[in-house]
This record gives C-alpha cells, sequence and structure tokens, in this order.
C-alpha cells in the first residue's frame, strides 16, 4: 500500500563469514604461490643450513651447460656447505668435459666438492672426478680409460660396389681429412695423430695435477685401460672404497655439517614434447653425421 511515502529498499544482509572465509582462501593462495616461487630460487634462508648438494653426471657427456649451472647455483648458495658429483657415465666430448672440470675447480674453491661414482665413471667421467677434492668408488665400478679417441669411418669400397662416386671441392690439402669416401693418406694420419697426443697429454696433466701423481706415474697407465674400483685406489686414482651415502658423509663433514646432513638436488628440468622430438630430431642428425666430421672424445669404448 503506497501512503505517499517512499518506501526505502530492502537492506541486503551482510555476510561476514562468507567474507572471511574468502578472505582466508586469498591468503593461503597467495602464500602457496609466494612458497612455490621462493622454493624455484632455493628454498627459504632459514632452517636450511646445513645442506649437502648432488648433482648427477650422467650419461654421455656431450653438452656442459646444464652441469655448469648447477655448479654455479649451488656454489652461489651459502646454505649448501658441500657438493657432492654423482658419475655415471661413459666419458664423452674433450670440450665438454674440461668445461665442467674447470667450473668444478672454481667452485671447490669456495666450498669441499666430492665425487662419487657409480657403476661407471671412465674416461671423461673420470677427467671431470679428478677436479673435486675427494674420489670416491664402489669396488666393483668401471673407471679409468685414460685416454683420447678420434673415430673414423670408411665407405669407400661400400660406395664403389653401388656404383656410386663421391667427388669434393676443397680449399686446402687437409681440409677433408677423416671422409669416409676416401682413405687416408699418411700425412694426414700422423697429423691427425699429432692433435690426438696433444689431448692426451692434457688428459695426464689434468690427471696428475687433480689427483697430486707424479707425471710419470700417470703416464704409465694412460692408455687407455680400464680399471675396478679397487684397482684404481691401489693406484692412487681414488681417494676411499665407498658409496653414495658415504660421500654424502665426508662431505657433511669436510663441510663442517652437525649431524646428519641434509641432501638437496637440482630441480628436474620441464621437458615438453616439442624438446623431446627436438632433441630426438638432434641426434639422429649427429649420428648420421659423425662419419663425415673431426671428432675428439674422452670416452670408453
Amino acid at each position: 500500500m503506497n501512503d505517499g511515502y517512499l518506501t526505502p529498499p530492502p537492506v541486503r544482509k551482510r555476510r561476514p563469514f562468507l567474507r572471511g572465509c574468502l578472505t582466508v582462501l586469498l591468503v593461503l593462495a597467495a602464500f602457496f604461490v609466494l612458497l612455490m616461487a621462493v622454493s624455484r630460487m632455493g628454498g627459504f634462508p632459514w632452517g636450511k643450513g646445513e645442506r649437502v648438494a648432488v648433482i648427477p653426471l650422467t650419461g654421455l657427456i656431450s653438452d656442459s651447460e646444464p652441469l655448469v649451472e648447477n655448479l654455479k647455483r649451488f656454489g652461489k648458495d651459502n646454505s649448501v656447505k658441500a657438493i657432492v658429483l654423482r658419475i655415471e657415465s661413459p666419458g664423452g666430448g674433450v670440450a665438454a668435459s674440461q668445461e665442467i672440470y674447470e667450473e668444478v675447480k672454481k667452485v671447490r674453491a669456495k666450498k669441499p666438492v666430492l665425487t662419487s661414482m657409480g657403476a661407471l665413471a671412465a674416461s671423461g667421467g673420470y677427467y671431470v672426478a679428478c677436479a673435486t677434492q675427494k674420489v670416491y668408488a664402489n669396488p666393483g665400478t668401471i673407471t679409468g680409460s685414460i685416454g683420447v679417441i678420434m673415430p673414423f669411418v670408411n665407405v669407400k669400397d661400400l660406395i664403389e660396389k653401388i656404383g656410386i662416386k663421391g667427388m669434393t671441392v676443397k680449399s686446402g690439402q687437409y681440409k677433408d681429412m677423416g671422409s669416409p669416401l676416401r682413405e687416408m693418406t699418411p700425412q694426414e694420419r700422423q697429423l691427425l695423430q699429432t692433435v690426438v697426443d696433444n689431448v692426451h697429454q692434457q688428459f695426464v696433466d689434468a690427471v696428475a695435477e687433480g689427483r697430486r701423481m707424479d707425471r710419470e706415474d700417470v703416464v704409465k697407465i694412460a692408455d687407455g685401460r680400464v680399471f675396478t674400483g679397487a684397482q684404481a685406489k691401489a693406484l692412487g686414482l681414488v681417494d676411499a672404497l665407498g658409496g653414495l651415502e658415504d660421500t654424502i658423509a665426508e662431505a657433511g663433514r669436510l663441510g663442517k655439517i652437525a649431524g646428519e646432513p641434509k641432501v638437496v638436488t637440482p630441480p628436474k628440468k620441464k621437458i615438453s614434447l616439442f624438446d623431446l622430438l627436438k632433441e630426438e630430431t638432434r641426434t639422429l642428425i649427429d649420428e648420421k653425421l659423425s662419419g663425415n666430421r673431426l671428432r675428439l672424445d674422452y670416452s670408453a669404448q
């Protein structure tokens, strides 16, 4: 009934409970976002100062960048008191192995860096281990293989059988050294041997320096042969026999960690389907072209 007066609009009932719940949810969401962001950056600075970082070096050494980045990351992290390299590798590229070796030496100047060898830590894998402060191996670990290899493939006879002739236009006498389409000349073989010998001397020098051994003693066993962990210890190529847990315990002691050290590992990189396809394509191309390029490897074969 309208009696001439304006009827005020109905008063909406406030809902403080719902508002409170919404506020709590927003605060929790902001907290979890902050927690994830800090976790990606290495965690909180409080309550975590007794840690040992374990960095895996697995498979063929072809790209030094991921491992070098992890070394730099944990080298700068003051909460990480020591680093353990867990090596499961037959070796790989000379340059990549040398880059990792040099980065290990830089980080070692700041904090202890140790090696834990798995089933196989040979050639380039052993090269990297020599840069660390202390090397642990299992008695049955396969290690050593101090040597350099430059592999070639020759398909000249096969190509001739199917009626194909290869031709090369080059700017210099040695530009197509290692070509799979022809035999290698004695001069080319001698030239490549000097390259291999020079890189082999670099390997010997790195072992002698890292292991604090007489160079002549290293030369005697630097012929590509492999050793068990027990044999390597007897020769002075490793420091102690033990597994990963033993290495972590020793790293904690050298890092002056009280009690059992907490272990931190590099975050796992998310790999998309596109990344997998790209890597697979790159690998296939690399395998197809491997016979047509010069390649130096610290690799146990």
